[in-house]
């Protein structure tokens, strides 16, 4: 093992569970190495995110925490809005955005006084930055997205404001410019699309900006499962890029495994019980992440196909989601063949179990990781963001998945106006077709358990991804010691 002489690196986490939860992971990972100590920054609020994983600290890991005080009354929030972006009323996201970009100051006076010798930075932390330069200190970007997404979603901007092209009907089909293969997508499922809303245009530009000005960017993935888009990244942007990925994998413990993000809404053992109780890959999962609001028309038609569909199921419905009398009704006639959790679920550790069979999300990139970590075919409903490119990547180039049917998402904050888009009857029959079986389900089944193989030995020794946090600690080693001999550290 490679020895490192007291490396000490600051981690700047974008404050929402689908950035923080992978960051925390990666912190893990590093200070796992000898003589690595991980500082993670956060707010007051969070803390509680983090404190049952960064007790982690008792099995010998070196990881910090520092808090910043959120800024909500000056970035014009209500009193009492939450410290996370998934718990923020629609409306006022963008304020949200302004709080997180004046918490540059109280960061400035961190780093000033710890003087890390590196920072990794999530990329909707742009400030981050500023800092580095200011002090001397090699930044390096964290995407949580794909290298693939990202790939895309760069060559549809270059589309869109190299030339000026924008393609009518926002359904047509077009080939994006500039890929490494035939990468063919519409504007209806543009992430900026579903953004528009939020008025956040010079936040964004200023990600973009931070991005430019890096050392390099870190990618949740490993090389096999990606390794032209890791390649087309380096090539095009001359930066390096680290896949340092799955991270979820050094959680060995199942208390990690349970309590990921926070501590769960069911009980551990009530849940493990239920899946034990029923029958190899029988049971579908449904889940769609920490951001994304169903009306409640849209919430009962999923739900009454899922009870259709005659399978195992389990469903994790985020707590503010509309459960309206009819879903509590649905919850009582399904009560044994389904298990809702309403609120935190521990998702890892139900796609880690021999019971479950399939699982319908929504593409996120953690959540699509997690289910090619565990082998598990998907069935895929992308909502906004980077999902829809995402999708593309586990049906047409990993082949492991297929969609229900979704060819454009919600707009932020406008959900309740978009009525059901997916009917039950369309839930029940993408359901049968994934749970039932048949050559091409077994096919996606089999393709997702190598999958799953390929991601668990990159990250032992030896494995791509374990390779290439040497790498990483190797790069920002040499920044240390060219700082030392010039002796400004």
């Amino acid at each position: 093992m490679a020895n490192y002489d007291n490396l000490h690196i600051f981690i700047f986490p974008f404050l929402a569970p689908g950035h923080q939860i992978p960051m925390l992971d990666m912190a893990k990972l590093l200070a796992a190495r000898p003589n690595i100590k991980v500082s993670m920054v956060t707010t007051t609020q969070n803390l509680t995110r983090f404190r049952s994983d960064i007790s982690g600290g008792a099995r010998g890991l070196n990881i910090d925490l520092h808090v910043l005080d959120f800024p909500s009354e000056a970035a014009g929030l209500p009193e009492g809005t939450s410290d996370n972006f998934d718990s923020v009323d629609r409306d006022v996201c963008g304020n949200f955005l302004d709080a997180v970009m004046l918490l540059e100051a109280q960061a400035d006076d961190l780093v000033r006084v710890h003087r890390p010798d590196a920072i990794i930075s999530d990329l909707y932390v742009p400030w981050t930055d500023n800092i580095a330069r200011k002090y001397g200190i090699p930044r390096v970007g964290f995407n949580v997205s794909s290298c693939f997404a990202m790939a895309v979603t760069n060559g549809v901007l270059d589309l869109l404001y190299g030339t000026g092209r924008f393609v009518e009907p926002k359904t047509e089909r077009f080939l994006v410019p500039g890929l490494p293969d035939e990468v063919f997508v519409t504007m209806a499922q543009n992430p900026s699309r579903f953004f528009k809303n939020l008025d956040a245009m010079e936040f964004f530009m200023k990600v973009a900006e931070a991005e430019r000005n890096t050392n390099g960017i870190i990618f949740n993935t490993f090389r096999e499962l990606e390794p032209m888009y890791l390649d087309h990244y380096k090539r095009t942007s001359g930066k390096k890029a680290w896949a340092l990925g799955p991270y979820l994998l050094y959680n060995k413990e199942q208390t990690d495994m349970t309590n990921r993000g926070q501590v769960s809404n069911i009980n551990k053992n009530e849940c493990l019980t239920w899946l034990d109780s029923q029958k190899p890959n029988s049971v579908i999962y449904v889940a769609f992440g920490s951001l994304c609001v169903f009306n409640e028309a849209q919430l009962l038609e999923l739900g009454l196909g899922l009870e259709e569909s005659n399978h195992p199921f389990v469903w994790a419905l985020r707590n503010d989601n509309k459960v309206g009398p009819d879903i509590l009704a649905l919850e009582e006639r399904v009560r044994g063949r389904g298990l809702i959790i309403k609120g935190w679920a521990p998702q890892a550790m139900i796609l880690d179990h021999s019971s479950v069979g399939g699982f319908l999300t929504h593409c996120g990139w953690n959540s699509t990781l997690e289910g090619i970590c565990f082998g598990k075919p998907m069935l895929t409903w992308p909502l906004f963001a980077d999902q829809f490119y995402n999708e593309i990547l586990v049906i047409e180039r990993l082949k492991m998945a297929f969609g229900i049917g979704v060819d454009t998402g919600m707009e932020w904050g406008v959900e309740d106006e978009l009525g059901a888009q997916v009917k039950r009857d369309q839930v029940a029959s993408a359901v049968n077709r994934l749970m039932s079986g048949g050559d091409v389900v077994e096919e996606m089944r089999e393709r997702a358990k190598e999958l799953s193989k390929l991601g668990k030995a990159a990250v032992i020794k030896g494995g791509s991804s374990w390779e290439s946090i040497d790498d990483l600690i190797g790069e920002f080693m040499d920044h240390k010691k060219k700082r030392q001999e010039k002796n400004e550290i």
